[in-house]
């Protein structure tokens, strides 16, 4: 009498051929991706690590110098004062920048915007906008002598500061920036929202909760994921800061220096002051700070919920 045969009366060999190892194939999709992280950051950053560690000499070439270039990185006054100006920026600008995302975000998913597509699109078309354009043309509309707001100040006879002093330099920027990526926060945002179960919102409403009391109950509780990653995002954005600054510099040199920002600093010590070297190491200290701030806002993010 035959058997009928199963895949438990199989060959065990015919059986592993039909039973992939788990994560075989994962591991052939994701490849891509560590291949270009592997030579794209990781050896860049590797890269700089090594060459922080050695100091070009007058005579002889590179020198090793163990961790000198660090050293001098932590006593470096004009690396600090980058540091704290890049800290405040962060301080005032990230927040102003998420809460404008925040209420457009909700404002879309509310259902009551008229030409809702219109606004989307209004928000998000700066974020496409290149920097470097960006920064150009606010630079010209902030200008003293022949900028837009300076031109509608003196016609209203009204007083305006000057926006690319020493005073309003950090706001000028903070304003290029909210500019530039409200909208891509913003999209983040809407996209978490439109995630949301509709029977939640049908269930506040037959309690009677408003859109405010949906907004503050049941919408930005939903969002804290989305807000921690447009948070961290923003953070290293905010360390990064460079095209916005080095190009209002030829608009205002007295004001913006060379080391306004860490990376202008680091900038302009590698190919300015042909100091490789001692720029490596300020990337890394800098890339460390970002790191750090950025997984210290995470830890502190994760901690409140549970506390939830």
């Amino acid at each position: 009498m035959d058997r009928a045969v199963t895949s438990e009366t199989l060959h065990p060999r015919l059986r592993r051929r039909r039973a992939p190892r788990p994560g075989k194939y994962g591991m052939l999709f994701v490849s891509p991706f560590l291949l270009a992280f592997a030579f794209a950051i990781a050896a860049p950053l590797a890269y700089a690590a090594y060459l922080s560690l050695f100091r070009q000499g007058l005579v002889g070439g590179n020198m090793f110098v163990g961790l000198d270039n660090y050293r001098r990185a932590l006593s470096d006054t004009l690396l600090h004062a980058g540091l704290i100006r890049v800290a405040l920026f962060l301080a005032v600008q990230v927040p102003i920048m998420l809460g404008l995302a925040l209420l457009a975000a909700l404002a879309l998913d509310s259902g009551r915007l008229r030409w809702a597509a219109l606004f989307r699109i209004g928000i998000f078309i700066p974020y496409a906008v290149p920097g470097v354009v960006a920064a150009l043309m606010w630079g010209y509309l902030y200008g003293p002598r022949f900028g837009l707001v300076h031109q509608i100040g003196t016609h209203l006879g009204l007083p305006l500061p000057d926006l690319l002093s020493h005073s309003w330099m950090l706001a000028s920027l903070g304003n290029i920036t909210t500019w530039e990526y409200t909208g891509y926060n913003m999209l983040i945002l809407y996209a978490a929202l439109r995630s949301v179960p509709y029977e939640l919102y049908e269930a506040a409403e037959v309690d009677g909760a408003g859109e405010i009391r949906k907004a503050v109950s049941l919408k930005i509780p939903a969002l804290r994921q989305a807000l921690l990653l447009c948070t961290i995002f923003s953070i290293i954005g905010s360390f990064q800061l460079f095209n916005e600054p080095n190009v209002i510099q030829a608009l205002a040199p007295g004001v913006i220096s060379t080391n306004y920002t860490p990376n202008m600093y680091a900038f302009n010590l590698a190919f300015n002051g042909q100091e490789f070297n001692y720029s490596a190491a300020i990337a890394v200290v800098l890339g460390g700070i970002t790191a750090v701030v950025a997984y210290a806002v995470q830890l502190w993010t994760n901690r409140q919920e549970r506390a939830l």
